[in-house]
C-alpha cells in the first residue's frame, strides 16, 4: 500500500494545494530575486556611466585649465599660474586614472602618452632657461597633444558606456525569456499536477457513484470495492456492506413471497374446487341467486390467484435482474424474433407492426431483453385499436442504441406519467372490452433494461403511447 492510499482524501486535496502553492511561490521568488539582481545590476551600470563620463568631462575641463595656467605663467612669469597648472594637472590626472580603471579594454600606451606630454609640460613649466618663444613652441607641442587624446578617451568612454547598456539590454531580454519560461513551465507543471491528482481523486467517487446506482437499480452482485484515498475506501467497504445487507434483505423477500404465495395458493385451490362443485350441482341445484353468489366466488378466486401468480412473476423477474449473462446480441434481429413469436396475437387484431432503422451489436443478456420486447409489444398490441399500427425505430445514438415503441392507442394519463413503470399500477385509459390487466408488464421492462445499465422513458406523442429504451454499448 502506498503512501497517497494511506492518506485520506482531505490530507491529499491540502497537499496537492500547498504543492501547487510551494511551486508557483518558488517561482515568483526566483522571478522577484533574478528581478532584484537585474535592478542592481542596472544601478551599478548607471553609476560606472556616470562616473566615466564626468571623469571624461573633468579631464577635458582640466586639461584646458592646464593649458591657460600654462600660457598665463610663460606671459606673467608668476608662480601662481604654475601652481594652478600643479593643482589641474593633479586633478586631471586623477580623472585619467579613474577612466583607466574604467576602461580596461584600452591599451595603456594612450594614458602614458597622456602622462608623458603633460610632464612634457610641466618640464617647460619647470626650466627657467630659453628664449620664450623656444619654451612657447615646447609648451605649444606638449599640450596639443593632450586634446587629442582626450578626444580619443572620450570616444572609447561613450563606446564603453553605449557597450555596458546593450550588455544590460540583452541581460534584460535574456533574463525576461528565462522567467516566462519558468513561470510557464511553473504554470503548466502546476496544471499537470491539479489535472493528475484530480483525475486520480476523482475516481474512487466515480467508482462509489456507480456503486450507489448498481445498489438503487437493486443490483446486489457484484462486489463493491473503491481504491484511493484510505476515508473513500472505508466508504467503499461500507457500500460493500450496505451491499451483502440489502442482498441479504432482498433474499428475505423474496422467501416471504414464496412461502405467502404458496400457502394463499393452497386454500385458494381448494376455494376454487369448492365453488366448481356448487356449480356442478353436486350438493342440489342452486337457486339462480345462489349461482351468482358462485359465480362471483368463482371469478374472484380466480382473480386472487392470478394476482399471486403475477407477484411471483414479478418477483422472479426483479431476481433475474441481477443475473445477467451477456452475449453479442444484434437488437434488430432479437426485435424481430420477438415479433414472430406474437404473430397470431396482433394480426389477431389485424394490426401492423412495422420496423425501421438499425442499430450496432451489443453485449446483452438475450433472454431477458427478449422478455422485456416482447413486454413492450404485448402492451402495445393490448392498448392498439384494432387495424392500428406499432411502430418500432432501431438507431445509434453515441455511445448508446435508442430503440422507440409507438402506439395509436389511447396513450397515457398526465396524471399516470410518473407512474406508468410501477408495479400493479392501472392507467385511467384503459382500452375498451379488454381484460384489466396485471401492470407489471412495463415494471419488468424497466427492471431488465436497468440491469443492463440503460433506462426506458415515456416521450410526449400528440396520439398513442412512446416508449423509448435507451441501451449503453459497455465492451
Amino acid at each position: 500500500m502506498t503512501i497517497l492510499t494511506r492518506l485520506s482524501f482531505r490530507q491529499l486535496l491540502l497537499g496537492v494545494f500547498l504543492l501547487i502553492a510551494i511551486l508557483l511561490s518558488a517561482a515568483s521568488v526566483h522571478a522577484l530575486l533574478t528581478l532584484d539582481r537585474l535592478a542592481v545590476h542596472s544601478r551599478e551600470t548607471s553609476r560606472q556611466a556616470i562616473i566615466l563620463t564626468a571623469n571624461v568631462q573633468r579631464l577635458d575641463e582640466r586639461s584646458i585649465a592646464m593649458e591657460r595656467s600654462a600660457r598665463q605663467f610663460l606671459v606673467l612669469n608668476d608662480p601662481a599660474f604654475r601652481n594652478r597648472f600643479a593643482d589641474a594637472w593633479q586633478a586631471a590626472r586623477s580623472a585619467l586614472d579613474v577612466i583607466a580603471a574604467g576602461l580596461p579594454g584600452v591599451a595603456p600606451e594612450a594614458f602614458a602618452a597622456w602622462h608623458t606630454h603633460s610632464e612634457a609640460a610641466w618640464a617647460v613649466l619647470q626650466g627657467g632657461q630659453g628664449r620664450r618663444a623656444a619654451r612657447q613652441n615646447a609648451l605649444n607641442r606638449a599640450l596639443a597633444r593632450l586634446q587629442p587624446i582626450n578626444e580619443r578617451l572620450a570616444a572609447q568612454v561613450q563606446r564603453e558606456v553605449e557597450r555596458r547598456n546593450q550588455q544590460l539590454l540583452l541581460e534584460l531580454d535574456q533574463r525576461r525569456s528565462e522567467l516566462t519560461g519558468q513561470v510557464l513551465a511553473s504554470i503548466g507543471l502546476a496544471a499537470l499536477l491539479a489535472l493528475g491528482f484530480g483525475l486520480w481523486l476523482a475516481r474512487p467517487l466515480a467508482q462509489i457513484e456507480k456503486a450507489i446506482g448498481r445498489l438503487g437499480a437493486n443490483r446486489f452482485d457484484h462486489a463493491i470495492e473503491v481504491r484511493g484515498p484510505s476515508d473513500l475506501r472505508r466508504v467503499g467497504q461500507q457500500l460493500d456492506w450496505l451491499r451483502r445487507r440489502l442482498g441479504e434483505l432482498e433474499a428475505d423477500k423474496a422467501r416471504f413471497l414464496r412461502h405467502i404465495s404458496h400457502e394463499l395458493k393452497t386454500p385458494l385451490a381448494a376455494m376454487r374446487e369448492g365453488v366448481a362443485l356448487l356449480e356442478d350441482g353436486l350438493v342440489g341445484v342452486l337457486s339462480p341467486g345462489q349461482a351468482e353468489i358462485a359465480a362471483i366466488l368463482r371469478q374472484n378466486t380466480a382473480s386472487l390467484q392470478t394476482q399471486i401468480e403475477e407477484l411471483l412473476r414479478y418477483n422472479a423477474a426483479n431476481f433475474d435482474a441481477q443475473h445477467l449473462k451477456r452475449e453479442t446480441v444484434d437488437l434488430g434481429a432479437l426485435l424481430r424474433a420477438v415479433i414472430e413469436t406474437q404473430r397470431l396475437q396482433w394480426q389477431a387484431r389485424a394490426l401492423d407492426v412495422v420496423v425501421e432503422g438499425d442499430a450496432r451489436a451489443l453485449q446483452l443478456d438475450p433472454d431477458k431483453i427478449g422478455v422485456a420486447l416482447a413486454n413492450l409489444l404485448s402492451n402495445a398490441v393490448r392498448f392498439s385499436p384494432r387495424g392500428g399500427t406499432i411502430g418500432f425505430a432501431l438507431s445509434n445514438a453515441g455511445a448508446r442504441v435508442l430503440l422507440d415503441c409507438c402506439d395509436q392507442g389511447p396513450g397515457v394519463a398526465a396524471a399516470d406519467a410518473a407512474r406508468v413503470f410501477e408495479p400493479f399500477y392501472q392507467g385511467e385509459r384503459q382500452p375498451p372490452g379488454a381484460r384489466l390487466g396485471n401492470g407489471i408488464g412495463l415494471s419488468i421492462v424497466r427492471e431488465y433494461v436497468a440491469a443492463h445499465g440503460g433506462a426506458i422513458h415515456l416521450l410526449p406523442s400528440a396520439a398513442g403511447a412512446h416508449f423509448q429504451i435507451e441501451l449503453p454499448d459497455e465492451k
